[in-house]
């Protein structure tokens, strides 16, 4: 191979913006190299360059960028962190642990600190017990503060404790939209006062998977695990692999019976099919230009289901014009269209076409009006079909050739499809004005044809944004929800994170006593099994305008094209169509309702509490007083007995597996976030040291205790063992006597006998939300290694992160194909010289009949510094090992010879 030279740093330039200097990084932006490279790798390229000399740097990275080795590692230092609080409390609890053990070692506490801005957003711990009433918000705020007064007061002295850290008290809105409509940037400065301010790409990494959404607005950023999120407040890069760049070209428009819901679904369709894993998508063409900012964070946010990185939206007139939509300083605005124009980064009509991997078509016209389920976000159907292919799930799920039925109090019959859960939930839609107002235009043509929704429905709004909500009141359109139930429960996610609250009783026990396959129909982005309600067996994704449609319909059977909704006070069949607005209905609306001033108004407190926050309050110290009797926030054990140098890496000789899993097991699967139900490991625990079952909240917003997230883990009540086959939830077998236990119960008593564990799963292992804890969990639970067909990217980068071997099998070996009941035993033989970037591990499997099979794996440790990170157990035990020896250089410089 021909080696490339090094490239030195260009000379920074500089350029006026109103009068002001700024300096840029001196890249030549003309260069037909520059000019091929699409634009999210040209944000990438600017950073490479700008911190090519930073620890962790390097300036080979930028060759790499610049010369498209895709696969080759590249250090990404983001400009910035955004967290939430189900991930944020174990990432700070984390930090807070790090300054026991650093000062335990003879070092400064407080030296564990946030290198880099740290915004965390209180939106997850939210959940749906008030609805349809006016009071709803107020309540279920009230029971969020009363509930979570331990997590919160932990949020309060990390606020005070670690610098660059702001917190976002809950009420106020999701993260994502929060991050959209407030706190990106699009172009960030660094202004040490000694030259002119340094103008760079606003860059972030996220602790969600739905932070992509600000792809949306030209800001480049992806979800990542917690323990990634710790290295970097921590000053270290994020190193990954240079992806593919695929290209969506865009034609035609949207029609106007489309809304952006269908167009995000239709886009997630695609590109599933095509297979963009672990790749960055970038848009493009004609049809860029008929999407405003909105429609495109749509489509972005759902980059996790569409399988990709990142879904970038390049910088243009649309940026701006959402920018100043949404009141942002002109001086601001000013920078972002000028920077965009001097670094390359600004796209128009008849821009040259950067050098795609590969280009797929997409035509706008051609979108129709859709949901998707019942379990994968991916799994599109076109409204005319949705009721034929309900009951073709039915069939599959229960085996029946007609839908069950059971009494809903002597009064009510309720059938397999029936539509318990109707809610309109943050993320995907409400950030859509658009959306929102179809939504509220068809609650007031329905209401005034006298229709309501069935009395099985839970209907709920979260609204994302408080600017929306804003604007549904200032149109009027918010009675006209409130008419249906649709009452404004609350702003944050709620029941898209598995935190929808109760249903009516009597509404539980008819779904119990006919084992029906009730429905949730969800406005969001997420419907994987097990997620939304325990009662709950299909999900879907719609518009929030078909949410609507289905709270009146009162089933997913209903065929929204052909059959009426319902009927009005004279008899007469109200159908969709009938109480669907026009565009110019919708136009009116958001031009008449929706203000710049609106998002100054609503932001100017975002940051502000209330009473209940302010009392949350403990004394400034450098280290946290954890509480033993907390059930909320534990100091996690990963320092506990660490030795200083880390020990070799052995051989896993004789590993039992835990659970074989199938393809597509997502990251609610391994480490759930709803309901904790009474019977689960969790639930003992918690009734063990005396919490009401009323009180046990959700896994997660216990993940603060890793007690609770240790038996949370593999207890997702859909969760399907091949080890114990035909059963669901948690439960497995205990080997060699092949008896049945819970998995915590089973990882215990394999413990108790010195047995390492490992997972065995099919493909894209680890899908779903960037969940650290479902690294964490197993990794306490004693799993060494998960063997896998593929991993999802967070994911795969979590397990290295907490020190779990991730390990590929060869194309056409799976669980089946091996022949695998979870009797066997795993010897996995690491290579000589240690783990290695795409290392081949030989795996013997053995039988209980003392046959045998070898297999070659390939190990998923993707770069030098995950291997580095796989030797010291992990990322915490690497960052905690630097502290230390730190610690130790100091005190032995103090120390006098003798």
């Amino acid at each position: 191979m021909t080696s490339v030279p090094e490239r030195t740093s260009p000379p920074e330039q500089t350029f006026d913006v109103r009068g002001r200097t700024y300096r840029r990084t001196g890249l030549d932006v003309r260069a037909a190299e520059w000019r091929s490279l699409p634009y999210s790798l040209r944000v990438l390229a600017e950073g490479a360059v700008r911190c090519s000399r930073r620890r962790g740097g390097s300036p080979e990275a930028v060759n790499a960028v610049l010369q498209r080795r895709t696969g080759a590692p590249i250090p990404l230092f983001p400009a910035r962190l955004l967290l939430q609080d189900l991930l944020g409390v174990p990432l700070l609890a984390d930090l807070a642990a790090l300054r026991d053990a650093v000062a335990d070692a003879g070092g400064d506490p407080a030296t564990v600190d946030s290198r880099v801005p740290v915004d965390l957003v209180i939106d997850h711990s939210l959940r749906v017990d008030a609805w349809a009433g006016a009071g709803a918000r107020a309540v279920n705020l009230r029971l969020e503060h009363e509930r979570n007064g331990e997590r919160f007061t932990f949020l309060r002295w990390c606020e005070r404790a670690f610098a660059n850290l702001r917190v976002v008290p809950p009420g106020k809105g999701i993260m994502h939209q929060i991050n959209v409509e407030r706190l990106a940037r699009v172009v960030w400065t660094e202004d040490d006062g000694k030259a002119p301010p340094l103008a760079y790409p606003d860059t972030l990494l996220g602790t969600d998977s739905h932070t992509p959404m600000v792809n949306g607005i030209g800001v480049l950023g992806w979800g990542v695990g917690g323990i990634e999120a710790e290295a970097v407040m921590l000053g270290h890069p994020v190193t990954f692999a240079i992806p593919r760049v695929i290209g969506v070209e865009l034609r035609g428009r949207l029609p106007h019976t489309s809304t952006p819901t269908d167009l995000a679904l239709a886009v997630t369709e695609l590109l599933r099919r095509v297979g963009v894993a672990g790749c960055f998508v970038e848009f493009f063409g004609p049809g860029l230009e008929a999407l405003g900012a909105p429609e495109r964070s749509t489509i972005a946010n759902m980059a996790p289901e569409q399988g990709a990185t990142s879904s970038f939206f390049p910088v243009d007139r649309r940026t701006v014009e959402f920018l100043h939509a949404t009141g942002r300083r002109p001086d601001q605005v000013a920078l972002v269209e000028a920077y965009a124009h001097e670094m390359g980064l600004w796209w128009e009509p008849g821009a040259a076409v950067p050098d795609y991997d590969h280009v797929v078509p997409f035509d706008l016209g051609g979108v129709r009006p859709s949901i998707a389920g019942p379990r994968r976000p991916e799994d599109r159907i076109d409204l005319g079909e949705a009721a034929a292919a309900f009951g073709r799930h039915l069939a599959a799920e229960t085996g029946r050739g007609a839908p069950a039925s059971a009494s809903m109090n002597d009064v009510h019959e309720l059938r397999d499809g029936a539509v318990v859960i109707a809610a309109i939930a943050s993320c995907t839609n409400t950030s859509h004005p658009r959306g929102m107002a179809t939504a509220g235009l068809v609650a007031r043509n329905a209401a005034r044809r006298g229709l309501r929704p069935k009395q099985w429905v839970k209907t709920s709004l979260t609204p994302g944004s408080r600017v929306v909500a804003s604007m549904l009141e200032r149109s009027g359109l918010q009675d006209d929800l409130d008419a249906l139930g649709f009452h404004v429960a609350g702003f944050g996610c709620a029941t898209c994170n598995g935190m929808s609250g109760p249903l009516d009783p009597s509404v539980s026990a008819a779904v119990a006593e006919g084992d029906l396959v009730a429905v949730a129909v969800v406005s969001s982005n997420r419907n994987f099994a097990g997620r939304i309600h325990p009662d709950v067996r299909a999900a879907y994704l719609a518009s929030p305008a078909l949410v609507v449609a289905y709270a009146l319909a009162g089933s997913i059977a209903v065929d929204l094209t052909r059959q009426p909704l319902g009927v009005d006070p004279d008899g007469g069949p109200v159908h969709l169509r009938d109480l669907w607005p026009a565009p110019e209905e919708v136009d009116a609306v958001v031009g008449e309702a929706l203000l710049p001033a609106m998002f100054d108004a609503d932001y100017a407190d975002l940051f502000e509490g209330g009473e209940r926050w302010r009392a949350l309050t403990l004394p400034p110290q450098a280290r946290f007083p954890w509480d033993p009797a907390s059930t909320y926030i534990r100091r996690p054990p990963y320092f506990d007995g660490l030795p200083v140098d880390p020990s070799p890496r052995r051989d896993i000789v004789g590993a039992r597996p835990l659970v074989i899993l199938g393809d597509s097991v997502t990251t609610d699967d391994i480490s759930p976030s709803g309901a904790i139900l009474a019977n689960s490991a969790a639930g003992r625990y918690l009734r063990e040291r005396e919490v009401a079952a009323a009180d046990f909240n959700s896994y997660g917003t216990r993940r603060g205790n890793h007690e609770v997230m240790v038996r949370a883990t593999f207890a997702n009540p859909r969760l399907r063992n091949a080890i114990v086959p035909g059963t669901e939830g948690s439960v497995t077998r205990v080997f060699p006597e092949g008896r049945e236990a819970t998995v915590f119960d089973a990882a215990q008593e394999y413990a108790r006998r010195g047995v390492p564990l490992v997972v065995v799963a099919g493909r894209d292992y680890g899908c779903g939300s960037s969940r650290d804890t479902a690294a964490k969990g197993p990794a306490l639970l004693g799993v060494r290694a998960v063997i896998a067909r593929s991993f999802e990217r967070i994911h795969r980068s979590n397990l290295v992160g907490t020190g779990i071997l991730p390990l590929e099998l060869p194309e056409g070996v799976d669980a089946g194909s091996l022949r695998l009941d979870g009797s066997e035993t795993f010897d996995l033989r690491l290579p000589a010289g240690g783990v290695a970037p795409g290392a081949a591990v030989e795996c013997t499997v053995r039988r209980a009949d003392g046959a045998s099979t070898k297999v070659l794996l390939r190990c998923r440790v993707d770069t030098d510094e995950e291997a580095d990170r796989l030797r010291h157990g992990g990322i915490l035990p690497a960052v905690w090992r630097e502290f230390a020896g730190s610690a130790r250089t100091a005190a032995e410089a103090s120390c006098p010879s003798v």
